[in-house]
């Protein structure tokens, strides 16, 4: 069976922490084919450069901050100390263009891609124009920026945002899908990228083990059955079938980049919810969004 998790090292590639089916990837995934997700810390003044593709891409500063330059055009990027410190500026950079990543002061980027090939234009997204919403409610409260969603970003495949769990919560829930192609659901591969961190407040111990973890279960024939514990740098492929919940342990937040792309003829999210437990988002209704959301600097 293809492996579907990748802990922190699994998929390096030279210079990136992280390479998954991007159009330069030394790591081949069999049935991946539509999204690619890249990695990299940086140290002060170091860069990274990547060739022009039948691919787009978005640049996503993890923390740092970061010099793009796109066509021998530079955007500077302002980032943030963590994933968990607010939205970043965001750069998108369009189809068959290079892209060069530099950072001044050291920092971790990621880089989300999608085979493509109509051309949209060089956007940078601030952060102060990312949409920031608040999904959920009680225990399954999370914060989600949608800087590369239909409504937020013109583009020819993806769909990207990054999700925010505070500890002892469950997000991407109740489990759903979107693997196939019908009335009231696109057909898309994804991948979750996670970060994690002792929660803000919490008097941990010096050796704490930041934790979270990742379900993806068959939703027809096709087996798949992951339940992985993970932590900062580690990634979970979802090719097809239910799944969530994505949980952030007790004592540590969770954070996840998601990257969505497909074959079918719309770019736009819609799922279905495994019907066992699509009941649950009828809860929220009588409660409260999690105080301790949202996150931010």
């Amino acid at each position: 069976m293809t492996n579907w998790v990748y802990p922190l090292g699994t998929a390096a590639d030279g210079t990136w922490d992280v390479s998954i089916g991007t159009s330069d990837s030394a790591l081949s995934v069999d049935g991946w084919a539509h999204t690619g997700l890249k990695v990299a810390t940086l140290a002060a003044g170091a860069d990274v450069v990547l060739p022009a593709a039948a691919e787009e891409r978005i640049v996503v500063p993890l923390n740092g901050s970061f010099t793009v330059t796109v066509d021998g055009t530079a955007y500077e990027l302002d980032g943030r100390a963590s994933v968990f410190h607010g939205p970043s500026d965001v750069l998108y950079s369009g189809t068959g263009r290079a892209v060069s990543i530099r950072s001044a002061d050291g920092g971790r980027v990621a880089v989300a891609t999608a085979a493509a090939k109509d051309a949209y234009p060089t956007r940078l997204v601030t952060a102060a124009e990312t949409p920031v919403e608040l999904r959920g409610a009680g225990n399954c409260s999370r914060q989600v920026h949608n800087f590369g969603t239909p409504a937020a970003l013109e583009a020819d495949r993806f769909i990207v945002c990054e999700v925010l769990t505070p500890a002892g919560n469950w997000s991407s829930y109740p489990p759903h899908k979107h693997d196939e192609e019908k009335d009231g659901e696109t057909h898309l591969e994804e991948i979750y990228y996670f970060e994690t961190r002792v929660a803000a407040g919490s008097a941990a111990q010096a050796d704490a083990d930041a934790i979270g973890y990742q379900r993806v279960y068959a939703s027809d024939d096709r087996p798949i059955d992951v339940s992985a514990e993970v932590r900062t740098g580690d990634v979970v492929l979802v090719p097809y079938g239910w799944h969530g919940p994505a949980m952030a342990a007790p004592g540590y937040d969770l954070y996840y980049l998601n990257v969505m792309a497909g074959p079918g003829p719309v770019r736009e999210w819609l799922i279905s919810d495994d019907p066992h437990h699509g009941w649950v988002r009828q809860t929220w209704d009588g409660q409260d969004v999690d105080p301790r959301l949202p996150f931010g600097a």
